[in-house]
């Protein structure tokens, strides 16, 4: 056989299919584990939704339903991201020209350091961070440099702090909030920082906003493309999967500088085949229904906020400090003294309390410290964990 690619040999296994290695080892071995690690919504995708999927899949006046989405495109779902954009931050997008749907964010993600990034150039990632900001840079044969994201600045990047020979060979700064793992959240003036940054330098940025409208206690997290000339040096990547419990779905956009999403157009065309028809009309339907009503979220919005402060509150019980997030599906927290580092820790639970958690260092050295849990499991099931955790601890 010949010899893997440099790429795969640098990739290594993804953090989270290392972590459900872990626990499938247990469950062979008869434990109950539960897993409070991958941010995947247990919450069922709004009806209305699936019936526009199985009115589009069943449609016989739409001949064109079950052929590539890219070669028989439909103009539904990027009009429908227009009009979210429009309502949801008053920011204009041409749909023909500044709107690239996408088969998920994640893919998008990754593919957008094709365009852009050749041996020897930097791609500008938080850390911790997700990790296919880093693995997008890797796999175009680049380099990423890693932003420390620190507590005393709210979890965002010192960009002052980035030296001047990295600058000079960055084409991409990648920002994502309300952040993941941290739940940190961010201000318009941030954006308003990092857009001035980006002109200065000549970058592109690159903003994950998957959690955009996942937040709490009156807190409403603002689009990059809201600051003034943004769509100058700027792109945002949006999703379904979150607000609409549809990350099975593989459902998404990019938006912003229309050269950008031209490329990354390209790019796509060349390596997938578009957006299962019925799929871009049900997203289309899944907009429609907040721009007319953005009350269709509050419900998951309302389970994410109690299971947060339940968390938040049981982690407290157990002498672990931690403010309660207003954003994104997680929490983040310090891990409790006594332990070496983040995967010790997250080995200890999963070990002696069959919890797994994901470990702060899995998102780079930054990270070292923390642990993340997901709030996407049911109520019982989080219940039940914190329980194991507090127990666990007591007799650690």
């Amino acid at each position: 056989m010949p010899k893997p690619s440099r790429r795969i040999e640098e990739l290594g296994p993804y953090l989270f299919s290392a972590i459900g290695a872990k626990v499938r080892e247990l469950k062979a071995k008869g434990f109950k584990v539960i897993s409070l690690g991958i941010g995947d919504p247990d919450i069922p995708t709004p009806e209305p939704i699936i019936l526009e999927l199985i009115r589009a899949a069943t449609d016989v006046n739409d001949k064109d339903r079950f052929r590539y989405g890219s070669d028989w495109p439909l103009d539904v779902f990027p009009k429908a991201v227009t009009e979210y954009y429009r309502k949801r931050f008053g920011v204009e997008l041409d749909p023909n020209t500044e709107v690239a749907p996408l088969i998920g964010s994640k893919e998008g993600i990754a593919h957008i350091a094709l365009c852009y990034l050749d041996p020897g150039d930097v791609a500008l990632v938080p850390e911790p961070g997700y990790p296919v900001y880093k693995i997008g840079a890797l796999l175009a044969l680049a380099e990423s440099y890693p932003m420390p994201l620190r507590s005393e600045r709210n979890w965002t990047p010192d960009f002052s702090a980035i030296p001047p020979d990295v600058l000079k060979r960055a084409k991409l700064l990648w920002l994502n909030y309300p952040n993941n793992p941290t739940a940190s959240c961010v201000t318009l003036e941030f954006f308003a920082e990092a857009v001035e940054f980006a002109r200065e330098h000549g970058l592109l940025i690159c903003h994950d906003a998957a959690y955009v409208d996942i937040t709490y206690d009156g807190y409403v997290a603002p689009s990059i493309l809201q600051v003034p000339k943004a769509k100058e040096v700027a792109i945002e990547f949006g999703s379904l999967s979150k607000p609409f419990s549809m990350t099975g779905w593989r459902i998404g956009w990019a938006v912003g500088n229309p050269e950008v999403i031209k490329l990354l157009a390209t790019v796509k065309d060349n390596i997938d085949s578009g957006i299962f028809r019925p799929i871009q009309r049900a997203g289309a339907k899944a907009l429609q229904i907040w721009c007319q009503d953005p009350s269709i979220i509050r419900p998951l919005i309302e389970t994410y906020q109690k299971r947060r402060d339940f968390v938040v509150n049981a982690l407290k019980g157990s002498g672990i400090s931690v403010q309660p997030p207003k954003g994104s599906l997680y929490v983040w927290a310090p891990i409790p003294e006594g332990f070496g580092n983040s995967q010790e820790f997250a080995n200890f639970l999963l070990e002696q309390a069959h919890v797994a958690v994901t470990p702060g260092g899995g998102y780079g050295p930054a990270g070292e410290g923390y642990f993340r849990i997901s709030l996407t499991y049911p109520d019982d099931l989080i219940a039940e964990a914190m329980e194991r955790i507090e127990q666990a601890l007591i007799k650690a």
